[in-house]
Parts: C-alpha cells; structure tokens; sequence
C-alpha cells in the first residue's frame, strides 16, 4: 500500500495490463508513468525514478481484521465467493505468467516469503520457517527488527525494535502467539499492531517496517540479493 500523493501532486493509479517479471505494472492517469506495485517506483515516464510513500498495511483475513477493526468499511469488486478461479495457479509450480529471470532454488518457486526491504539490503522470511519460529529478532542492514508471524492467518508483518535509546528483544509471551512480551522491560505486547497493553512501555509503539508476503519467485526476481532467514548465514 502507497500514498497517492508526490511532492503535493495527488495521482490516480489504474493497471495497465502490463507485468515486468510477473509484477503488476501500474500507470498514473496524470503523467501516464509505468509504476512497479512491487517496488512503488515509477519505472517509465515523465516520473521515472521517483518513489511513492510506503503506507504500513498486511495481508490477513477477513476474520481477523474484523476482530480488530470492527467497525471497519470493505471494498467489494469482482470475485464474491464460490470457486476460486487462481486455484489451478496456486497449486502449480509455474513461475507466474512469464516464467523466472533469475534462477535461484535456495526456496520453492512459489513459497511464500515475508520480504522486508530496508535502504541497502532484503531478506526474505520463509513462511516454513515462521510457523516454527513466528516470534523473530532478527537484525538488517544494521538495523534491529522484529517480524511476527500469524500461523494461523499465514499473515506476517516487521518493525523496528528500537524504541527511543532501547532495543529490545521480543518473545511469546503466553499460550496466544500474538502476545509478546520485551525482556528488558517485560511490558506486554500485540504482536500484529506493534503496540504496549501493559507494563512501563504501555501505550508506546513499535514503527513499522516495509514489508509484503509474496511468492518466491517475484520476490527474488527483484531482489537478486535477497538473504533468506533460516537459510544464509547471519
């Protein structure tokens, strides 16, 4: 999710119908620009190059977001139930529409991964990996992070550990996997949102990092570099 707005200019975004290495290529109706949904950078155009602001968001379900959100409106477009017409695509091992650039078997073409990019460095966060660990404490590119993982929803988000002049260091802290708990302060914690319920750092939040849960295959495909948790060295 991005912000429509660029240097105080609002743009409208529709598809293109276009895909550079199976991503969704979007254009702006206003300068006709080719955007990369994956990336939230212009890729042609008068605004080639520039990038829009990452706005934190995550994929879950419908459930869970009304359990937290239950007030909350919802979008309804096209596909209302019934058979889903991507089955036959999720279960293949086919590389999207047009196949892989990049060859890279260190995960299965279509695992999905958690991606977090940081300024000069990415790491990819297998979900295979998070069901047996959905608490991490993990460091990137010098920064100290957390990525939380929903088993039960396959949902995952990041943020940046460092509160203030602490870092602090996370674990499950009860039966529920989405409550945590620091060791430096032992305060409470909800793993999805980020957010103190309890303790000295109650009330206090946890930024947000850019991340997305994606295939494998798109996401290596741009990130060539790309460390795999559980898998590369630290």
């Amino acid at each position: 999710m991005y912000a429509r707005e660029v240097d105080k200019r609002e743009l409208t975004f529709g598809v293109s119908g276009k895909l550079i290495r199976n991503v969704l290529v979007m254009y702006d109706r206003q300068t006709e620009s080719y955007w990369s949904q994956l990336l939230g950078e212009a890729v042609a155009g008068e605004m080639q190059g520039t990038k829009l602001e990452y706005l934190p968001s995550w994929h879950t379900t419908w459930g869970q977001w009304k359990e937290m959100h239950p007030d909350t409106l919802a979008l309804e477009k096209g596909f209302r139930g019934g058979r889903d017409p991507y089955t036959g695509y999720y279960q293949s091992g086919s590389a999207g529409v047009i196949g892989e650039t990049f060859t890279d078997e260190r995960l299965a073409t279509k695992e999905f991964v958690i991606g977090v990019e940081l300024e000069d460095e990415v790491k990819a966060y297998p979900f295979r990996v998070l069901n047996n660990e959905p608490v991490v404490n993990d460091i990137l590119s010098g920064k100290e992070i957390l990525v939380v993982f929903d088993r039960q929803d396959a949902s995952g988000v990041a943020f940046d550990r460092q509160l203030g002049d602490q870092t602090l260091t996370f674990m499950i802290e009860s039966e529920d996997p989405l409550t945590l708990s620091d060791l430096e302060t032992d305060s409470t914690w909800e793993g999805l949102t980020g957010e103190a319920t309890d303790g000295s750092l109650a009330g206090q939040k946890l930024d947000r990092l850019k991340s997305t849960a994606v295939f494998w295959f798109g996401w290596k495909d741009f990130h060539t570099d790309s460390l795999v948790y559980g898998l590369d060295p630290d």
